[in-house]
C-alpha cells in the first residue's frame, strides 16, 4: 500500500473499524518517503508532503484505518523554575544543536550519557526517561547572520 497524504489526525475510528498501526520513530517524523510493516504484516509505502505526528490517520475505510504511532524513546528532562533557567538551559542544548521539546516547566531533549552529565555539572536538575518526543522543536543553525560559524566546516 502506498500512502501520500493524511487523512486525519487525533481521531478515534468508528466502532468495528480494525485499526492497523505503523510505527516510527521521533526522527523520522520529517522524512518524506519510508517504508514501513504495519502491525497486521502489511507492507505500507509513505510518500508524504507533511510532517508524520503521533496519531495521524494514514488510511481509512468502512472496516480498517492505518494509524501512525511513534515510540517512545529515552530522554532527558530537564526541569526548568523560571524564565531565566528557561533560557539558559535552551542555549546549552541548542549551541549543541540539539532538538529541544519545549513545555512551560520543563525542557526535553534526546538522551545521550554526555550531554546528561554535561547538564548535570551545569547544575540543571536532570532525570532521563523513556515517553514520546512529540511537539520538539528542531534546531538547524547552518550558520549566522555575521557569517560567524561554529567550525563544523562548510556552512
Amino acid at each position: 500500500m502506498l500512502i501520500e497524504k493524511i487523512v486525519g489526525s487525533g481521531s478515534t475510528p468508528a466502532v468495528g473499524v480494525r485499526v492497523d498501526t505503523v510505527n516510527f520513530e521521533w526522527f523520522e517524523q520529517s522524512r518524506k518517503v519510508m517504508k514501513k510493516i504495519s502491525s497486521a504484516g502489511e507492507e505500507i509505502g509513505l510518500r508524504l508532503t507533511e510532517p508524520l505526528r503521533d496519531g495521524d490517520v494514514l488510511y481509512e475505510d468502512a472496516t480498517r484505518a492505518v494509524v501512525a504511532s511513534q515510540n517512545p524513546c529515552e530522554l532527558i528532562r530537564v526541569e526548568v523554575r523560571d524564565m531565566r533557567e528557561m533560557g539558559r538551559v535552551c542555549f546549552e542544548l541548542g549551541n549543541r544543536h540539539l532538538p529541544l521539546s519545549i513545555s512551560e516547566d520543563n525542557v526535553k531533549t534526546p538522551y545521550d550519557a554526555p550531554t546528561f552529565e554535561y547538564l548535570a555539572r551545569l547544575g540543571f536538575v536532570c532525570s532521563r526517561v523513556n515517553e514520546k518526543f512529540t511537539g520538539f522543536t528542531e534546531v538547524k543553525a547552518h550558520a549566522h547572520a555575521d557569517g560567524h560559524t561554529h567550525g563544523h566546516g562548510n556552512e
